[in-house]
């Protein structure tokens, strides 16, 4: 179509433009001609979701890859290219033998992370296959990022269940990548996009509150900056100075972190000065300069200094950050960073490398890839485990620890002294029995503060512990405390075997697999690891093997993994016939009738919460994280016999995290308008404390409102309370009206819907 065309043309006109604006080298823009004509034609006819012509996508694409990430012109036509290999005759070798080796490489990189997507529902095998592209050129990741931010910005076109999985995943595995390698707009648009599709009330409310507000936030910021502004140009700074408002995800987070209303989150915005150094003065000690200069005009706030001018952070940004006291009592936070600290915050990794090419030092960035090439070198790890133990990782804040020497090490949130030990060398971590914090003695599971000096103490005879698991939070720790115990356990199992072969062998009886079990059943083991295992550690009389293999006592049954296996008796390694059981005589009694299965559910059909209410009990389960009650949004998860659905919040956590690692389970779930029956839930309360409060709240609740309260605590301090109530209510109205009631009572200062009921 005529119109199909001009549409195309007009798309990569303007990524053309962007290119040519990053680099106007003929060569290069040439190659990316040839890469879109290839393209065009392979996804010509093909149209997406939203009814656009295909080729729209691997544009725009392109364009966050160039204008967005800042990458050149390699990444710009595999961006073009990515989808080519996997959806139309083209082979990589097609590729390489038109564009080069390293396009093939980027286009084969992306090609494999999809292929692992569309094989089926391990989503946490794709995760750890976007990662092992780490180990040949993050820019695989990198266009990766910019493919799922245009799949996120098209989501509206997409069914209702493909949403759920998408922003699921997104907010569990790609909005802490982005994070972690320093893209924050990125992470910011993919978090204001999954706000919008999973809470899409509070989106729009807090959307409209900023857009009201926005004219008294600028004059606030015009007053705010005037002084500076002179100051500095006084001073002779070169600097552009800007503002920002806090994003919708930001403030929605902080209302639910902090519990407070929207008009009592104060730091919406922030200053941004971006200065051009003086040729005489490092970028750090200019940053001083500025502060100085601001501080004489406004009061510092004092413990509110975030330093990454001189530490910065994992993912390469650097900046100092100050908050001041400003006009009518408003705090202001003040961002102050040089040309290239504000490159690599809009463009991280991406600028971060392109700087290093003139600093040879090896950063934080650097050593958390190499710590993911370490956990990624082991092929047993499993993927689950592996992603959640990342997403710990990704999404943890950071602090800085000091070895004996001075020398720091970024560690994140958390991490406990034999994690350190960890971090500084296996070896080391192997052989820890404790450790010295700001020179005390301290324990391997102590966990660590930002600023903290470490010395780690160390024995030869020391092994890792199987404990230590539940001590570190690292996946690099954790990846080599697992690696130590099997390599032990390996060990031990032979040490153990050629023992009980040894034996064997002067009875004249050949070790098979039959004579080991004979000898795990009446040693009383589960299986033959554990004989082995235990024979190597001496715990078994190995001098009584012959009669360990005579013995005819029946052992009736062994167990494995918590399941009950009977076996066959084994005499002197040679089986028995089988005898009949000895509690069998109760053949004669009638055998129950089984149990009707539950008819498989169709994931296609969306499930109706409450249709098949019988008696009061529901044909599904309620999430225990999260109590989702009748008009809040929910997703439903089938479990993997396909006949049981349980219910989350879509902005629950563990939602998100089942929908990353499970996204086949994921079911379009909705409340049956029928629906008759209670749901706990719970509403915090924070006031000031009054004779006769406790007495007016429970008079609103069952007298006014007739709902029935389950659990009430409340708690006064210095005539403040706070506290919570359960109560069963019917839906979210319900449980609406009842938070007004409350929040009208006289002394409650602040009451909320709490996210999570725990007792």
């Amino acid at each position: 179509m005529e119109e199909d065309r001009h549409l195309i043309q007009k798309e990569f006109d303007e990524l053309l433009a962007m290119c040519r604006h990053r680099s106007p080298n003929e060569d290069e823009l040439r190659v990316i001609r040839e890469a879109f004509d290839l393209a065009n034609e392979a996804h010509r006819g093909i149209r997406r979701k939203s009814g656009e012509p295909y080729i729209t996508h691997p544009i725009a694409v392109a364009k966050i890859v160039v204008g967005d990430i800042g990458l050149g012109y390699k990444s710009v036509s595999a961006a073009l290219l990515h989808d080519v290999v996997e959806d139309t005759p083209y082979t990589v070798g097609d590729i390489r033998r038109l564009f080069g080796d390293k396009i093939a490489e980027l286009v084969d990189g992306l090609t494999k992370i999809d292929n692992v997507a569309m094989s089926g529902s391990d989503q946490a095998a794709n995760f750890k296959r976007i990662l092992l592209t780490l180990n040949n050129d993050i820019r695989v990741v990198l266009i990766k990022l910019a493919d799922r931010l245009h799949n996120m910005r098209t989501l509206a076109s997409m069914p209702e269940h493909k949403r759920s999985k998408i922003t699921g995943e997104t907010m569990y595995v790609y909005v802490p990548l982005a994070l972690r390698l320093g893209l924050y707009s990125i992470k910011t648009e993919l978090e204001n996009i999954w706000l919008q599709f999973t809470q899409p009330d509070e989106y729009r409310r807090i959307k409209t509150k900023l857009d009201e507000t926005e004219h008294t936030r600028s004059n606030y910021i015009e007053l705010f900056t005037q002084p500076i502004n002179e100051r500095l140009h006084r001073r002779g700074v070169y600097f552009e100075l800007a503002s920002r408002t806090k994003s919708v995800y930001s403030i929605w987070r902080k209302m639910r972190l902090k519990g407070v209303p929207f008009e009592e989150v104060y730091d919406l915005f922030a200053v941004r000065i971006v200065f051009d150094p003086w040729p005489d003065l490092s970028e750090v000690s200019q940053c001083y300069e500025i502060h100085s200069i601001i501080s004489q005009i406004y009061k510092v706030i004092p413990g509110r200094t975030r330093n990454w001018a001189t530490s910065p952070k994992a993912n390469g940004y650097e900046a100092l950050h100050e908050t001041f006291m400003g006009p009518q009592g408003v705090a202001v936070e003040v961002q102050i960073r040089s040309r290239r600290m504000d490159d690599i915050a809009k463009r991280g990794v991406a600028a971060h490398w392109r700087y290093k090419a003139n600093d040879s030092q090896e950063s934080e960035i650097d050593k958390w890839l190499e710590q993911i090439r370490t956990v990624l070198e082991n092929p047993d790890i499993d993927a689950a485990e592996f992603l959640d133990r990342m997403h710990v990782g990704l999404t943890s804040s950071d602090i800085y620890i000091f070895t004996p020497k001075g020398d720091s090490k970024l560690m994140p949130k958390g991490a406990t002294v034999l994690d350190f030990a960890y971090h500084v060398h296996s070896g080391i971590g192997n052989r820890a029995i404790a450790g010295k914090v700001n020179h005390q003695l301290a324990s391997l599971n102590q966990t660590l503060r930002n600023g903290d000096q470490v010395e780690i103490i160390t024995a030869e005879s020391q092994t890792p512990q199987r404990e230590w698991l539940d001590i570190v939070v690292t996946p690099r720790a954790r990846s080599l405390i697992n690696d130590a115990l099997k390599l032990d356990a390996k060990n031990r199992n032979q040490n153990g075997r050629e023992l009980i072969e040894q034996h064997l062998h002067r009875l004249g009886i050949q070790p098979q697999m039959r004579v080991f079990r004979k000898l795990a059943q009446n040693y009383g083991v589960n299986n033959k690891e554990e004989l082995f295992s235990k024979a190597a550690a001496g715990l078994l009389d190995l001098s009584v093997i012959e009669k360990k293999l005579k013995d005819n006592k029946e052992s009736r049954s062994v167990t494995y993994w918590g399941i009950t296996l009977k076996l066959p008796r084994i005499i002197s390694g040679a089986p028995e016939p089988d005898a009949p059981d000895d509690d069998d005589d109760d053949d004669d009694k009638p055998e129950p009738a089984a149990a009707a299965t539950p008819a498989p559910i169709d994931k296609k059909k969306p499930y109706i919460l409450g249709e098949n209410v019988i008696d009061k009990t529901l044909s599904f389960n309620i999430a225990e994280c999260c109590k989702p009650i009748p008009g809040d949004d929910v997703i439903g998860f089938i479990d993997e016999d396909k006949v049981h659905v349980t219910v989350h919040k879509k902005n629950c956590d563990e939602a998100m995290r089942l929908a990353a690692q499970y996204g086949d389970r994921i079911i379009k779930a909705s409340w049956s308008k029928q629906m008759q029956k209670s749901f706990l839930s719970r509403i915090e309360m924070r006031g000031i404390d009054r004779i006769g409060i406790l007495r007016d709240l429970t008079d609103i609740i069952t007298g006014r409102l007739s709902v029935n309260i389950r659990k009430l605590f409340i708690q006064s301090h210095d005539s403040i309370f706070e506290g919570y109530i359960d109560v069963y209510v019917h839906d979210r109205k319900d449980l609406e009206k009842l938070i007004a009631e409350v929040k009208a009572t006289k002394g409650i200062v602040y009451v909320n819907r709490a996210e999570k009921i725990t007792d």
